[in-house]
């Protein structure tokens, strides 16, 4: 059959239209597959391990996680709003304690599935950090938020925004000092008092009782070393004695003996050094001697003496346990540091104290050495710091009743700290995750910045270090990875986790600002100026 020249166009062009159509499609095609080539990318392909936990075999069960899922659902169902009037009121703050420090404290702990103490109680809010001046926050504008209600300006205490870093004479103006739910809570006939493994005079504690525009003025030769005249400028030590509401603290116990002893004159009771003041004074000696006559003032520096103090013939207790911060549990462990006292046991003691009192307390408790391990990317004492921190909250949740005592657990503010990789269910939290591109093993836990950098990375090389050859690795003062190198790692400025038990409890869920949580607190407690639970609104 002879087709016609208009056929064979039309032929022509259908072929030309279906070359075109069968184009579009593969290039589409093509798109598609590159897509799923790169979103298969996001989820590597893992070995198939078999499962390493305590309930390994039930958990491969459908029964397991519904039955799991069941219990927790009736557990949310059974919890009530208490709306009972706080008469106890206990803060523990985890310094640097970030979420995801949290959940390698419970990998370290027990399990990926053991909650730590606190995570078991009813109600969690987020809470924001930020200071007035700064995304990131530090321990001391924090401190004044948490602690009394107001933002400040990043490396101030006690102070509103008015009052600036280094100002000699801003914090002298009483009108910017800001009051802490400590002294709310003794003008309402509480005591209060404040443990901690810090110095009793560093940032966080400082929150319950000093007005100063910069934190580091512990003692009077930091105060002179910025210019300041000391004669005007009361530094956190002095004010701790002769202040307006450290004076009145029942318990303080901690550590910093350094900042009330004089570097020339005084030696230290333990280490027969000086301390950091040059005023000649000895602020513990003058601390014994500012009570009214009759009181009964006890200073203690070990941890026999502080075991063997009775709480009802102390009126006062002052306990400094190291010159400096508190040892790391770890060291206490290994190092066979008997005289140390745990974080647990000082909460014993200051709330066996505290409780002498009818009309009730506030205790601002602080595991403040969480955040100096993370400072210098040593992970494993800042993670086993946050396991203390558990330990010392179930004792007191045990200790008193929900019925009367708010215990609330949050941090200052998180650290760049990351729990990341693809380890194996099970696997060490100090171990490693995985290989990289350059066929190096990388570790579960590293940091966004610190001198963790240079033990883990060769610039002169490119190259980073095998962790598994590494003869320090398993030492508790290792340095874990770090990305970029700093003196000190930074901290972090996503929000926290608040965790409550207790009366009023349930007003802690949500998100909000940090500045928030001790208006809460004096809500269910009845205390301040504020809006109060036992007043009609």
């Amino acid at each position: 059959m002879l087709i016609g020249s208009q056929t064979v166009s039309k032929m022509w062009r259908s072929v030309g239209t279906l070359l075109a159509v069968a184009t579009i499609v593969g290039v589409a095609l093509g798109s598609l597959n590159d897509e799923y080539d790169s979103d298969k990318r996001y989820h590597p392909q893992l070995p198939d391990e078999r499962p390493n936990s305590k309930n390994a075999e039930q958990e491969q069960t459908i029964e397991y996680w519904r039955n799991q899922a069941k219990a927790t659902v009736d557990r949310l169902l059974e919890k009530k709003e208490n709306t009972n009037i706080a008469k106890n009121v206990i803060m523990f703050l985890g310094d640097g304690m970030s979420i995801s420090t949290v959940a390698m404290a419970r990998v370290y702990a027990g399990g990926e599935e053991k909650p730590l103490s606190f995570e078991e109680f009813p109600f969690v809010g987020m809470s924001k950090t930020y200071c007035v001046n700064y995304q990131v926050a530090d321990s001391a504008c924090t401190a004044t938020a948490y602690l009394t209600g107001v933002k400040g300006n990043y490396e101030t205490i006690g102070v509103n925004a008015h009052v600036k870093v280094r100002d000699c004479d801003a914090a002298r103006n009483r009108s910017t000092h800001t009051s802490s739910i400590g002294q709310w809570a003794m003008d309402a006939g509480k005591d209060a008092g404040i443990v901690t493994t810090t110095r009793v005079t560093h940032a966080s504690p400082s929150g319950m009782y000093a007005h100063i525009a910069f934190r580091d003025w512990e003692d009077d030769y930091w105060v002179k070393q910025d210019g300041c005249d000391p004669d005007t400028v009361d530094d956190i030590a002095e004010q701790l004695v002769y202040g307006e509401t450290a004076p009145k603290l029942r318990v303080i116990l901690g550590g910093g003996r350094r900042e009330f002893m004089d570097r020339d004159i005084h030696q230290d009771y333990e280490t027969g050094k000086g301390g950091y003041r040059s005023d000649g004074r000895h602020l513990i000696n003058e601390w014994l001697k500012n009570g009214p006559v009759g009181e009964n003032r006890t200073f203690v520096w070990k941890r026999s003496d502080l075991m063997a103090v009775d709480p009802h013939r102390t009126d006062r207790l002052l306990g400094m346990f190291e010159p400096g911060h508190c040892v790391y549990n770890l060291d206490k462990v290994h190092k066979n540091l008997d005289e140390e006292p745990t974080l647990s046991e000082m909460v014993d003691k200051a709330t066996d104290v505290l409780s002498t009192n009818p009309n009730g307390f506030f205790l601002f408790v602080e595991g403040g050495r969480i955040d100096h391990g993370h400072h210098d990317n040593q992970a494993r004492y800042a993670i086993d710091e946050t396991v203390e921190f558990a330990k010392a909250i179930e004792l007191a949740r045990k200790k008193f009743s929900e019925e009367d005592t708010l215990i609330v657990v949050t941090s200052d503010h998180s650290h760049s700290v990351s729990f990341a990789g693809y380890p194996n269910r099970g696997n060490d939290i100090f171990g490693t995750a995985g290989t990289g591109n350059d066929g190096i093993p990388y570790m579960t836990i590293s940091y966004a910045n610190g001198l963790g950098y240079y033990e883990h990375v060769d610039p002169a090389k490119g190259a980073r270090a095998n962790v598994r050859e590494m003869p320090n690795a398993n030492d508790d003062d290792f340095a874990f990875p770090a990305m970029l190198p700093v003196e000190l790692e930074t901290h972090g400025g996503e929000d926290v986790a608040v965790y409550a038990s207790g009366p009023w409890s349930h007003l802690f869920t949500g998100s909000y600002e940090q500045n928030v949580i001790p208006h809460i607190m004096a809500y269910a407690a009845c205390i301040g100026k504020g809006l109060k639970a036992c007043a009609p609104q």
